[in-house]
């Protein structure tokens, strides 16, 4: 097992060092402290995973994008603080295939990297409630087959498309907007059927990417704990 450890933060890079070639069979190959690094590593050792903390200095969710369109073959384990329900969608929409938080236990991220090492998913506790809290099944996650066709929403559509997107309820969004919560769940029926799409998931998705929203507007926002 052929590792990159993508942090800024020397620290956190040494400890998940002696971590990982303590509990596991792996090679570090190489240390990354941003993307031009992480790129040219990649390109010279090449992994099987890295291990990255997207939200550090000289990283971004846009550098899993761009080496994840260049080479499909290296797994990302994203490794972060905590982080909104939206700015998790969108890492693993931009090719993140398992997410764990900084602050689990050693075994559940030794865990998560063998289990992604094996072309599993893995995803601590805590990032599965922050994403079921806002209605989100990664098993219903289905980035292949969402469209960028243009639809035609109304105004009051896309104003309910932002706050979905941001993870409000509809209880919430009924009483923001001023409706009942009957109307907004209409709303979110015919905006569904508009869109194309099954759940919660594929709305925040077509709000990123027609930039009704901005994933840097959640990057480092509160977690919906």
């Amino acid at each position: 097992m052929n590792v990159i450890l993508a942090d800024s933060n020397d620290l956190i890079r040494i400890g998940l060092r002696a971590i990982l070639m303590a509990e596991l069979n792996v090679t570090i190959v190489g240390e990354a402290r941003n993307e031009k690094e992480l790129i040219d590593q990649l390109k010279t050792f090449g992994a099987s995973i890295v291990l990255i903390d997207f939200t550090s200095d000289g990283f971004s969710i846009d550098s899993i994008q761009r080496i994840s369109a260049k080479d499909k073959s290296t797994k990302f384990l994203a490794l972060t603080a905590a982080q909104s329900a939206q700015t998790l969608v969108d890492a693993l929409r931009s090719g993140v295939t398992s997410y764990v938080k900084k602050d689990c236990d050693l075994v559940e991220i030794v865990n998560a990297v063998r289990e992604t090492n094996r072309g599993n998913k893995f995803f601590c506790g805590q990032i599965l409630e922050t994403i079921q809290r806002a209605n989100i099944d990664v098993n219903d996650l289905d980035f292949e087959s969402f469209s960028c066709e243009p639809v035609v929403l109304s105004e009051r559509e896309n104003e309910i498309i932002v706050l979905i997107a941001e993870g409000q309820t509809n209880e919430l969004i009924a009483e923001q907007l001023f409706l009942s919560k009957h109307t907004v769940n209409t709303h979110r029926k015919n905006i569904m059927a508009k869109l194309g799409v099954k759940n919660t998931a594929g709305i925040v998705m077509y709000a990123v990417k027609t930039d009704l929203v901005s994933p840097n507007k959640f990057l480092f926002a509160p977690s919906l704990n």
